[in-house]
């Protein structure tokens, strides 16, 4: 991801002002005297107002006093000498052939020096193991600095207790989350603008969820907008009717930016802004109450990709009023998000209780990188140094009146340090902390992701935020190339991830004389970070040259039959399309507990690739309808596909395309 290290963060770009005019010429310019003097690039250097005058002064200009010119014309002298010296030393080549050998040996110096620090300075320098992150999640959410980081690859280590798989028997007894969601953007990107609202921001296998959904319940407070910093004057009749057309866009009082205050400028406006759809339906467990639980405003206008049940009570005529979220978060415009996946995962952490995850019982015995130690106060944070925290992760953090608002910041945690910056969330009360506090002002400028990171260091309770971290379901795309990178990811592969990592980890500790599982060899690492669609550092190439679109896309997910052909293979491609597995069969029968987030989507094919890999495609394939026994009953849900006939793409060359 956004690699994930600071420049992992996300892609936007800030304007850049128009090319002031060429002055006119000197000889052009008004005689008079205080106009000349009142507009002059150069007061202080004498009035001018003549074409010999300005002659005088190009020539004086530079002149200082005696001594500096002194100094100046040591130093010359000086340069010129050992200038001398290099051109008259025998090794200088002087003839035509030796000149260029000369060259061509320097290019080669300085490309090979530059890739030198290239790869010094780059901070992912292999793939890491996601296939170790999606066997074994992290069991505390206790901030980094309050506990033994993992060393590098971050790999956890095997806990006692694993925790419960996602999503638990009861997420539908649970309230939905309000997520206020926006999506970063700038005034030019309106076609990527228009792809998110007519694909992931209003599908409903996006926010319905898999097979046959929850109707939208799920999502039924989630909210979808854009912001943008201040447009630029060529774009603001543009961006005007955007917003009359679609209601869905924010303008921050702020200049377009990536790193200069724009994350801050969007939590300080959601902070007085930012409303969700209530719960408009009873669930078997009550909607917990907070804070800010009884602050409401009436219904606003809606987007055309607002949740439906937001339209339904809309069109009853007597709308109930909007409340506070319960998360606000930012995602950048080049990520794909499912959004019945997110909300999924932030409604759980409004349930959780200490730093353990949801459903997780507790344990007085853990694993010792889970033990706290002394917390580690970076110099910028201003931390007091005397945090009082507690001596187990388990332990229950004590609690003032206002403390029962939850304090989570959701995301994938990068090196232990900060949540990427493709997509990342804090709980309410974090957003109006943030938006008040006098010190978080100072530390807007900066990778705005590392300074959210930040931030989050500065509060008065800084030991209880809940840092949840996925790192199995939020990626980069296939063809990204990136450190991490892989293969379109579903649920019934990460079973068999799970199966084989374990069996591997199991072999480990079996074959190891100290008993542990925690050394990661070379070897080890590999296996763990491979995959059946991508390689780090390595542009993609689908399997076989010509493929058709939808035989493509399939390649594109991770452990098909389809992304394993070769082309010197004689593998029937059509046996591969017709045994590759349904979508009932890759969520195993549930509605989430897939991929959140695909990001680094940098074209707007990879987008689409995208949406044809998660929002289309059959419940059940081909050779599973012919397993599948003949009553009507079993068949119901699977006839109902919305994938569009694959016989509509002709059979060219789909990477071309691309």
């Amino acid at each position: 991801m956004p690699g994930r290290s600071s420049s992992d963060s996300s892609s936007s770009t800030t304007p850049t002002p128009s090319r002031a005019s060429s002055p006119l010429p000197f000889s052009l310019h008004s005689s008079s005297s205080s106009e000349t003097e009142s507009n002059s690039p150069l007061l202080g250097l004498g009035r001018y107002t003549t074409s010999g005058d300005s002659r005088w002064i190009w020539r004086n200009w530079g002149s200082s006093s005696p001594r500096r010119r002194k100094r100046d014309g040591r130093r010359w002298r000086t340069f010129k000498g050992i200038l001398r010296r290099i051109v008259r030393h025998p090794l200088f080549p002087r003839q035509p052939l030796t000149i260029i050998l000369a060259l061509l040996v320097f290019t080669v110096f300085a490309i090979s020096l530059t890739l030198i620090l290239l790869y010094v300075l780059n901070p992912d320098k292999e793939a890491l193991p996601w296939r170790a992150y999606c066997t074994i999640p992290p069991i505390t959410s206790v901030p980094p600095r309050y506990r033994n980081v993992l060393p590098y690859p971050y790999i956890n280590p095997l806990p006692k207790v694993m925790p419960p798989s996602f999503p638990p028997d009861d997420l539908d007894t649970l309230a939905p989350a309000g997520l206020f969601l926006a999506v970063f953007s700038m005034d030019s990107s309106l076609e990527r603008r228009m792809l998110i609202r007519t694909t992931w921001a209003a599908h409903p296998r996006s926010r319905n969820g898999a097979g046959e959904g929850d109707g939208g319940m799920g999502t039924s407070r989630t909210v979808v907008r854009f912001v943008l910093g201040q447009p630029r004057k060529g774009w603001e009749r543009r961006i005007q009717s955007e917003m009359e057309m679609y209601n869905d866009m924010i303008i921050l009082p702020c200049s377009e930016n990536m790193n200069s205050g724009k994350s801050h400028a969007y939590f300080t406006w959601a902070a007085s802004n930012a409303w969700v759809p209530p719960v408009y339906f009873n669930t078997t467990r009550p909607e917990p109450e907070f804070s800010y639980s009884n602050q409401h405003t009436p219904a606003p206008r809606l987007a055309p990709h607002d949740p439906y049940l937001a339209w339904k009570d809309s069109a009853s005529g007597h709308p109930r009023p909007w409340v506070r979220p319960d998360y606000v978060a930012k995602v950048d415009d080049d990520a794909f998000v499912m959004l019945a996946e997110l909300e999924a995962r932030m409604r759980l952490e409004l349930y959780a209780t200490g730093q353990r995850p949801y459903g997780m019982p507790y344990t007085s015995s853990v694993s010792t990188s889970s033990r706290v130690e002394a917390p580690k106060v970076e110099p910028e944070t201003g931390a007091p140094a005397d945090t009082p925290i507690s001596s187990m992760v388990e332990q229950e953090m004590p609690r003032d009146g206002s403390a029962n608002d939850p304090l989570v910041y959701w995301g994938y945690l990068v090196k232990e340090k900060f949540m990427a910056g493709e997509l990342y969330g804090l709980s309410w009360s974090l957003v109006d902390w943030v938006s008040k506090d006098p010190s978080v002002k100072g530390l807007t400028k900066g990778a705005e992701d590392k300074q959210t990171a930040k931030w989050m260091g500065l509060h008065p309770r800084a030991a209880e935020i809940r840092w949840s971290s996925d790192r199995c379901w939020i990626y980069d795309h296939p063809r990204s190339g990136t450190v991490y990178s892989h293969g379109f990811l579903f649920p019934s592969e990460v079973s068999r991830v799970k199966k084989s990592v374990l069996t591997l980890l199991d072999k480990v500790f079996r074959n190891s004389s100290t008993g542990t599982t925690t050394a990661v060899g070379t070897s080890m690492l590999l296996s763990l970070s491979h995959s059946s669609v991508s390689a780090f550092g390595t542009r993609y190439q689908q399997p076989l040259q010509e493929m058709d679109l939808a035989h493509s896309v399939e390649a594109l997910v991770e452990g098909s039959d389809m992304s394993e052909l070769q082309e010197e293979k004689s593998i029937d491609t059509e046996r591969a399309w017709r045994t590759r597995e349904g979508r009932i069969t890759r969520y195993e029968n549930r509605r989430v507990g897939g991929t959140v987030v695909v990001h680094f989507i940098k074209k707007h094919m990879w987008f689409l690739e995208t949406a044809l890999a998660f929002l289309e495609g059959d419940n059940y394939s081909q050779i599973e309808l012919e397993s599948l026994n003949a009553d009507e009953g079993r068949l119901s849900v699977g006839l109902a596909s919305v994938w569009t006939d694959s016989s509509v793409f002709k059979p060219t060359n789909a990477s071309a395309a691309l």
